[in-house]
């Protein structure tokens, strides 16, 4: 997924009410802009930090800058929520997600469980249909592994339930971690986080829902599909 038009470099201030952050530009200006990710962002918003925002001119918008980007431990990482559905959606289109390979059609948002909406659901006349959910991930602790989630999440535990129920009514069903950041080998539950993810997680698991971990490449002219990684299920 190529970006629309050119980031704009700063450094950052301070990120703060969930949405919010400020930034110094390059020309020494400073700005308020609308921070793309309500997670708690652990190891990302350290004062100081390089990052590269997006700009908008519709009208509608209270700020014109969004943070996209930030150079932490080495690396770039992305930290826009809003993306990992397209990174997802392009490179199974292209083909380069092998254990999702091969359907013939794939449709978004499409609903399904108790009131809920899967990411992608992907169709073939030759299998069951594959119900997709696409978790964005960008919290390590250890050099080389990724881990989800970065703070509790009652409706990741949720997602992970209503896929052991597609499990059980014949379908197929894949948690796709997409790691928007490319100093990553492998992925882990954040069990210590929250334990009622690890716990869904094992559950799921264990009805047959699969688990797949997208390790990205990530430049300020795009964030793609880089390659596999694998998920530690440590806790069956």
């Amino acid at each position: 997924m190529k970006f629309p038009t050119p980031l704009t470099r700063g450094t950052l201030i301070k990120r703060y009410k969930r949405f919010l952050f400020d930034a110094e530009l390059t020309d020494g200006s400073t700005i308020t802009g609308s921070c793309p990710n309500t997670g708690s962002m652990l190891g990302l918003t350290d004062p100081g930090s390089a990052i590269w925002m997006s700009e908008h001119d519709s009208p509608t918008r209270k700020y014109r800058h969004a943070l996209e980007l930030v150079e932490a431990d080495g690396t770039t990482v992305g930290i826009n929520t809003g993306l990992p559905n397209k990174i997802v959606e392009e490179a199974i289109a292209d083909g380069r997600v092998e254990p999702l390979a091969g359907y013939a059609d794939m449709r978004r948002e499409q609903k399904y469980g108790k009131n809920s909406r899967i990411d992608l659901l992907l169709t073939d006349e030759a299998r069951p249909p594959a119900y997709v959910e696409v978790k964005n991930v960008h919290f390590i602790r250890t050099p080389g592994l990724a881990e989800f989630p970065d703070s509790p999440t009652e409706r990741g535990a949720k997602h992970l339930d209503e896929l052991g129920d597609m499990v059980d009514a014949g379908n197929r069903a894949v948690m796709v971690y997409l790691i928007q950041r490319s100093d990553c080998e492998r992925l882990k539950i954040c069990r210590d986080l929250d334990s009622n993810y690890g716990a869904a997680f094992d559950r799921a698991v264990a009805r047959g829902v699969e688990a797949i971990a997208l390790r990205c490449h990530i430049t300020p002219q795009e964030i793609r599909f880089d390659r596999l990684v694998p998920v530690d299920e440590q806790g069956l």
